[in-house]
């Protein structure tokens, strides 16, 4: 299932893994393993975050994949479905046969 991870990261944990690197070997580790189909970096609120579109093969994966981010970071994490615009096209002339 595709699904985007929206990451908030602490400052003051984020700040100290870009003084010593940390940060960055983290997100090559966690990119590597989820493969993502998109990633974007940035700031949301005032707080450096990270949106991440990537295919969840079984949900139970989550906590372990999260892991890092929580642990190491004090990430506040969600993680919900998403579908393209041509899925959802496909979905809403479903939906209007049904109607």
């Amino acid at each position: 299932m595709r699904v985007m991870l929206r990451a908030h990261l602490d400052t003051a944990a984020s700040n100290e893994a870009i003084k010593t690197g940390a940060l960055v070997q983290a997100l090559r580790k966690f990119l590597d393993r989820i493969r993502p189909e998109a990633a974007y970096f940035g700031l949301h609120e005032g707080v450096r975050s990270c949106w991440i579109v990537f295919d969840l093969q079984d949900s139970a994966q989550a906590p372990l994949l999260t892991w890092d981010l929580f642990s190491r970071f004090h990430a506040e994490i969600d993680i919900t479905p998403v579908m393209t615009g041509e899925e959802l096209t496909e979905i809403l002339s479903e939906v209007r046969i049904l109607a």
